[in-house]
């Protein structure tokens, strides 16, 4: 075991150096006084660790570890029962001693003077805290100085310039538009894309601030300026305070022509426009909420027209879709084109008077309804079922496993219409829905007897509509009306008669009109029936189909048997599908007046077999309608047998 041995190390008694001259002068810090001296030294005490047991404990350890030095075989002799009792009154004197000589110095003031601790403060020169003073005073000053020029800048320029205020018609413009500020410019944004759009082009317009110059030119020079501004943007000077800077190709009006054409003529013409040629046309609207309203029209619409352009390109129809320049040409029936032209102009003339056209306004306000709902659908995706669901595939495709859906359902829910197949089949169902609409027209104009009521649903679809037709005469529509529905659709007609019969017909025109030529003739014949049944005729018999007669061009003749109610007088009508609804009514007495008895027919009651039947001048008859005249004649034959 080796030989400890106690080193004793101390600072050195030099005092810190407190600063170096520039000629390498040191300047010493003066060595504390007594009283710092106590100070620092009673900062070290922890008096959290001064109480009595803690050094008791103390003493303990180090009289513990001197004895462990001592001889084993050292006796130590026992204590005195009463020895803890007395340390402990012992150590109580002396701090109550101890007490008491710390309240007398305190409370006298004549030994000792309790004063805090003070911190080390740093030495700062007075001349350092007056610069800083006064560079801070400075700035404070210049801010207050610009903001004053500000004021007084905005003020006169109020006061010279009858408009409104520059940041008060940017918070207009910031209400509708989204405004953002790069670097010392303010960008705004004229395009679709928070509302779901993907088209790539540019929407951006920059606001600044209207010179005052501009204000004050002559008309000539303002003139001038703005048929200058058409090559790089669209610029508005006005009475406003803002100026809005619209790009090139945003300039002018833009609108989708839609136009239905019947002959296939000039298929490969087109009509093309100049971006940024002529005066601007915006410049005579003279505020910025219509310049960006215009603006936004036009990128929407090339949006429209491109997104069509693409489909018209991708889709195989059995004949091709032509897309030219701005022009897009689809075939709806035959003979009969759907044209669709994007029409952007930039240049205005009052002079000249706008061109008459059959642009169809209603399918210019589905292209916008269908491209909405595109935008729609790309930002509107359907939550997913449960939670932890893809997200995607709509309700009816989650539920096509646990309803166990086949594969034909599967895949009706992939197949969906574009832009143009929805125009298109919207196209041929307006033309459809107009044609159907001339036929009754013509037909009810054409034919007097019986009348044809048409009654259209309000309620339809774009692509499907229904009337129901109503064939009555007039002062008889109690007697009996003949009900016909007919389900206009893209291509085809689909007729529900009133006896149940379904019949689906085609776009040609003329088979709606036989067919309608065919329910006149049969109902015609079914009122005769009932109106004879109230008169107690009888009817004998009657067919929709009679073969005898000429070969009809248009359906089959029909015809009726009557009796009177003596049976002495028989009418035999007969009605011909022609297009003036051809009718003949023959006559027939009973006895016969030829009769005469032979020896092969001796009885006379064969005289009572109906005779010839003789054509009666139907049209000599009194009467308004065919009812009408019919109840005239069985009402004379009746009488004359009374």
């Amino acid at each position: 075991m080796s030989n400890s041995v106690n080193i004793s190390v101390e600072t050195t008694c030099e005092n810190q150096i407190r600063e170096i001259g520039y000629d390498g002068t040191e300047l010493y810090q003066p060595p504390p006084t007594l009283s710092e001296s106590l100070a620092k030294c009673a900062a070290r005490i922890d008096f959290s660790k001064t109480s009595l047991d803690d050094l008791k404990k103390e003493e303990k350890s180090a009289a513990a570890a001197a004895d462990e030095d001592k001889d084993a075989t050292q006796f130590q002799e026992s204590l005195w029962p009463w020895d803890a009792v007395r340390n402990k009154l012992k150590d109580a004197l002396t701090e109550i001693c101890v007490l008491s000589d710390v309240i007398s110095i305190a409370k006298d003031k004549r030994y000792l003077v309790l004063d805090p601790l003070l911190e080390e403060a740093d030495d700062t020169k007075p001349i350092v805290q007056v610069y800083s003073r006064k560079k801070a005073i400075s700035q404070a000053a210049q801010v207050l100085l610009s903001g004053a020029e500000r004021l007084r800048n905005a003020h006169s320029e109020q006061r010279n310039r009858n408009v409104s205020d520059f940041h008060i018609e940017l918070l207009r413009l910031r209400q509708n538009w989204r405004l953002k500020k790069v670097s010392n410019a303010i960008i705004g944004d004229l395009s679709y894309r928070t509302a779901g759009s993907k088209f790539g082009m540019s929407g951006t317009f920059e606001v600044t601030k209207a010179e005052e110059t501009g204000d004050e030119d002559t008309p000539s020079s303002s003139n001038s300026s703005s048929s200058t501004s058409g090559n790089n943007g669209m610029q508005l000077k006005a009475s406003s305070a803002l100026r809005v800077i619209v790009p090139a190709e945003l300039q002018g009006v833009a609108y989708i022509k839609v136009i239905t054409q019947k002959d296939q003529e000039d298929l490969c013409t087109a009509q093309l426009n100049l971006m940024g040629h002529g005066p601007n046309i915006t410049a005579q609207v003279g505020v910025w909420q219509k310049t960006l309203e215009f603006a936004q029209n036009v990128l929407f619409c090339k949006e429209l027209f491109a997104q069509l352009a693409r489909e018209a390109i991708q889709l195989q129809a059995p004949i091709p879709h032509v897309v030219i320049g701005n022009q897009i040409r689809a075939t709806l029936l035959p003979n009969i084109q759907l044209i669709i032209s994007l029409c952007h102009s930039t240049t205005f003339d009052s002079s000249q008077p706008a061109p008459i056209n059959d642009h169809d306004h209603v399918l210019e306000h589905s292209l916008h309804q269908l491209l909405r709902e595109v935008h729609y659908k790309n930002s509107h995706h359907p939550f997913p079922h449960p939670a932890s669901a893809p997200l995607g595939p709509t309700k009816k495709r989650m539920l096509a496993g646990p309803m166990a859906a086949d594969r034909e359902t599967l895949l009706d829910m992939t197949k969906s219409q574009t832009i143009l197949e929805q125009i298109i089949a919207q196209a041929q169902h307006i033309f459809m829905r107009k044609r159907t609409q001339y036929v009754l027209d013509t037909l009810a104009r054409d034919v007097k007897d019986p009348q044809i009521v048409s009654h259209w649903n309000a309620m339809n679809s774009p692509t499907m509509s229904c009337v129901k037709i109503n064939i009555v005469t007039h002062g008889y529509d109690a007697i009996g009306r003949t009900s016909l529905v007919i389900h206009v659709k893209e291509r085809s007609l689909k007729c529900i008669c009133r006896d149940g019969r379904v019949m689906r017909l085609s776009y040609e025109p003329q088979e709606l009109r036989d067919l309608i030529l065919c329910q006149i003739n049969s109902h015609q014949i079914s009122c005769l029936i009932s109106l004879a049944r109230c008169m107690s005729w009888t009817v004998l018999s009657n067919s929709n189909h009679l073969g005898v007669g000429k070969v009809e061009p248009l359906g089959n003749a029909s015809s009726c048997l009557l009796a009177s109610p003596n049976s002495d007088r028989m009418i035999a009508v007969q009605i011909r599908c022609d297009p003036q609804i051809d009718v003949k009514v023959y006559i027939a007495r009973s006895p016969r007046q030829d009769f005469f008895p032979s020896p092969l027919v001796p009885e006379k009651l064969w005289e009572n077999l109906g005779g010839t039947f003789k054509e009666v001048r139907f049209d000599k008859i009194e009467g308004k309608s065919f009812l009408n005249k019919m109840e005239f004649l069985m009402a004379s034959l009746t009488s004359n047998t009374a």
